[in-house]
């Protein structure tokens, strides 16, 4: 397996079972917020023992965000603790606590309509946010959700969690197996009037790769979703689930492409890029690429 960069992503995700785990029983025992409280050790803890992760996450907010050293490190811990709450957001959501939160949504009713149309949805995320946080929300269109994935370590994770808080789901499309058939499976899934959900800001092998600006410097992304959405030309969403003040989470939804509307790669690319960079200027603390994404 190829890793997205020289030093980058390998296709495993930051964090594991057993820190899933872990979290699931002092939420179940302890509460949210002894979990939160004990979240704070873990990060100081978790700060020098993660150097590349660390050292991505400081650039990040150096070069990209243009921060002075005191607000960096400021931020550096904010950074790792932000991605800890919403692991455990998303255990105790999961697990019935939703009431404890408060869920606001932006553009939620065009949404819902497409959702209801019956066309096959390609619907975009990235590592920002929670994106679970909104599962529950989904109800009876969650049996519809396909998630093309790469991460191996994602099936352990879900294991754990749906073992210790009931939550079951989506369906999962491997993007590690053969080529053939994950692209069979995703066009059989459009046609059938499902939704098939990718992470565009993933991939991992630098050839199928597209270039793009992004927070002032060229990235890479993946290609192939946004291949996927200009040769079938179908409803293409963004979806993204970030946390606020007071354990609120707000849900938005944006359609970068119409059914049957003539966009080219770059495009669909271009479009989601914009929407994507406008979302973590506005939540930089929740930007989870712990890797050199700019490399």
């Amino acid at each position: 397996m190829e890793n997205a960069s020289p030093a980058g992503w390998n296709g495993k995700s930051r964090g594991g079972g057993f820190g899933y785990a872990f979290f699931v029983l002092l939420i179940k025992y302890g509460g949210i917020r002894a979990a939160y409280a004990f979240l704070a050790l873990v990060v100081v803890y978790f700060i020098p023992c993660a150097p590349r992760a660390t050292a991505a996450v400081w650039n990040y907010c150096r070069r990209r965000l243009g921060y002075g050293r005191w607000k960096a490190a400021l931020a550096l811990f904010r950074h790792y603790y932000r991605f800890g709450q919403t692991i455990i957001d998303k255990v105790a959501i999961g697990g019935g606590a939703a009431d404890r939160y408060d869920f606001r949504f932006d553009n939620y009713d065009e949404f819902i309509a497409l959702l209801e149309s019956g066309k096959g949805i390609l619907m975009l995320g990235a590592h920002v946010g929670c994106w679970e946080a909104g599962a529950r929300f989904f109800g009876k269109y969650g049996r519809k959700i396909n998630i093309v994935m790469y991460d191996a370590e994602y099936a352990r994770i879900r294991e754990v969690v749906e073992r210790h808080t009931g939550v079951h789901g989506y369906k999962v499309i491997p993007i590690n197996g053969p080529t053939l058939d994950t692209m069979l499976r995703i066009k059989v899934a459009l046609n059938g009037g499902e939704y098939v959900c990718f992470q565009g800001d993933r991939y991992l092998s630098p050839r199928h790769t597209l270039r793009r600006t992004f927070l002032g410097s060229e990235a890479r992304f993946p290609e192939g979703p946004f291949l996927l959405g200009s040769k079938l030309q179908v409803p293409v969403v963004v979806y993204y689930a970030m946390r606020e003040r007071g354990r609120r989470y707000r849900f938005h939804f944006e359609q970068l492409a119409r059914e049957g509307e003539h966009l080219s790669t770059e495009e669909l690319l271009g479009r989601y890029t914009a929407s994507l960079e406008a979302v973590v200027r506005r939540y930089p603390e929740q930007w989870f690429n712990f890797y050199d994404f700019w490399e």
